[in-house]
């Protein structure tokens, strides 16, 4: 029988981030994936800046960046009637270099430690993997199993995986088990939980005022014999030496069309994948990719075919994230599309937030309301970040809604119809790509595991962020005088942050009373104390704000024992 103390089910993205978190803390863990080898079609392709600020906390952000776009390619998104005709609009961004060099000169809590990184699915997975198999870890990589089956006792769970290839079963004895196993978990069904889906009735009412103007579209192509599309998506990853074809309107990072779907570029050379709706009736196995590329593009392309698929996005939460000793991650919780890149990016947040949490109490430090606390916090992000999610793909329904076949046209009527096109695309705006309230606004009011403070917190909208150190927020990021980044001064446990000669003995005593890990930092900067608000700010393991004030209360004790999820 294999024994651990964590069994992680699924090893994408989100599964191997819990297992290097649970690493970091000394947690043994077996992480089970049922595919024998890296999958080969990529979906994410961006990884934000907070989870980059994650990936530098873990000792991997530079490795990442080396494997991600290059530093002086653009990352504007282009908007055409086709690749092979006509520009609409563009969004500006950026290269991840100039991005750097921009968060260095504005240095006011309001900017990410780390820029974002465009950076393929496939890729972002081999440096997760290679860091989880260096030498002297406590993790163990089954590839080719997957869940079978589950029971929970009062002292662990007893799980069975089977073999994909052969059937052949295996027994596991874990303390706790997570499934990170995607939006069709084994996991997650073995739990009984259902899925909170968000309906096409539901995108049409956030269409901002242009649900009829979609219908009234949906019905004109219907009069012209045109099949609608029913959800689906297609994708097709394929290698082309024809650089010149796809910079022909300049280099960019993603092309949309409202026919031809979305085309995104992933290494920046030669390597793209390409996500086109599939038309009501469709049958995706007698499809041809190279056709399919060469319809969306607008002309015969020269392109190697390095995978395609059929595949459905999903708007949904799961009605719970798990309970006692099984609790769920990622896709397995949430489903959100493509547009924003929030799905990888919200799951990576969940498995920082379950990761400290589990290894506290496997430790013996975490209170009996740490790990009921995950779903307290992360279960509202999700459901934001699903809504969101579903907002950027109404405002691509609302410029696919607003074409018509003119915009293809080389007359004075087609050009008049790209400007009303383009008129409409750049009035909708491109949010799904400029949400930094989603990125860094993460804040867990109302947390069992946070100790809140009277007042409003500050406004939080999609399109901004207004750096606070309110409790349960992320903490603003800052530079220090001497060149070092606050939140590289952080401790993997709580972090005391002084910023002015304050006595902190009852706040050592009280960690040292519950054998909670805690570091005292003192930090004499001007900037930083003006933003960060309070003389004393304590940080959780997961860079949140646990409490801040200007004095130690005499609660001491019981403050520690609320953010260890020990409190009443």
């Amino acid at each position: 029988m294999i024994e651990t103390q964590v069994l992680i089910v699924g090893g994408g993205p989100v599964g191997l981030v819990l297992a290097l978190e649970l690493e970091q803390r000394g947690v043994s863990t077996v992480l089970v994936e049922r595919n024998p080898t890296m999958p080969r079609c990529p979906r994410a392709d961006v990884a934000s800046g907070r989870s980059l600020e994650h990936f530098r906390r873990l000792g991997i952000a530079d490795e990442i960046r080396a494997h991600a776009m290059p530093v002086d390619h653009p990352m504007d998104v282009v908007w055409c009637s086709r690749l092979a005709e006509w520009e609409l609009a563009r969004f500006p961004y950026p290269t991840p270099g100039k991005a750097r060099g921009i968060l260095g000169s504005r240095n006011d809590g309001s900017q990410p430690l780390e820029p974002r990184a465009k950076i393929p699915q496939l890729a972002l997975e081999k440096v997760l993997t290679g860091a989880l198999e260096r030498p002297g870890t406590r993790a163990t990589p089954l590839c080719g199993w997957e869940l079978d089956s589950f029971e929970e006792d009062a002292d662990g769970v007893h799980v069975t995986i089977r073999s994909v290839a052969s059937g052949d079963l295996r027994p596991v004895r874990t303390q706790y088990l997570v499934g990170c196993d995607g939006a069709e978990s084994a996991t997650r069904k073995g739990l009984g939980l259902g899925l909170e889906i968000a309906s096409t009735r539901d995108l049409l009412r956030g269409m901002r005022g242009g649900s009829l103007r979609a219908l009234a579209s949906l019905g004109r192509a219907v009069l012209r014999g045109e099949r609608r599309p029913d959800g689906r998506l297609y994708l097709v990853h394929f290698r082309s030496g024809e650089r010149a074809f796809f910079d022909r309107f300049g280099a960019a990072w993603r092309i949309q069309s409202p026919v031809g779907g979305t085309l995104i570029a992933e290494n920046g050379i030669d390597t793209w994948t390409l996500h086109v709706p599939l038309q009501a009736g469709a049958d995706a196995s007698t499809l041809d990719p190279k056709q399919i590329v060469s319809r969306a593009l607008g002309r015969e392309l020269a392109c190697e075919i390095l995978a395609a698929q059929e595949w459905t996005p999903r708007l949904a939460v799961a009605e719970s994230y798990g309970r006692g000793r099984v609790w769920l991650a990622g896709d397995a919780a949430h489903q959100m599309v493509p547009p924003g890149s929030h799905g990888l990016n919200t799951g990576i947040g969940d498995a920082v937030d379950l990761g400290w949490k589990l290894a506290a109490v496997l430790q013996g430090w975490g209170g009996d309301g740490l790990l009921p606390s995950y779903e307290a916090e992360r279960r509202p992000i999700g459901r934001r970040n699903r809504d969101a999610s579903a907002g950027h793909l109404s405002i691509r329904m609302q410029i696919a809604a607003a074409r018509t076949p003119l915009v293809h046209e080389d007359s004075p009527r087609g050009e008049a119809a790209r400007d009303r096109l383009r008129k409409r695309i750049l009035e909708l705006g491109n949010l799904e790509d400029e949400a930094v309230g989603i990125d860094l606004g993460d804040r867990y009011d109302g947390s069992p595991a946070v100790a809140g403070e009277t007042g409003e917190p500050p406004a939080w909208s999609m399109a901004s962020y207004v750096a606070s150190t309110w409790p349960g927020s992320r903490p603003p990021s800052v530079i220090l005088e001497d060149g070092r980044g606050i939140f590289d001064l952080f401790g993997p446990g709580f972090t005391l942050v002084r910023f002015a000669d304050l006595p902190v003995e009852r706040f050592v005593e009280a960690a040292r009373l519950r054998g909670m890990p805690l570091w005292v930092v003192d930090v004499r900067d001007r900037n930083a104390t003006r933003i960060y608000e309070r003389g004393l700010v304590l940080i959780r393991p997961d860079q949140h704000v646990a409490w801040r004030g200007d004095e130690t209360p005499d609660t001491a004790l019981e403050i520690v024992d609320r953010v260890r999820g020990a409190g009443s």
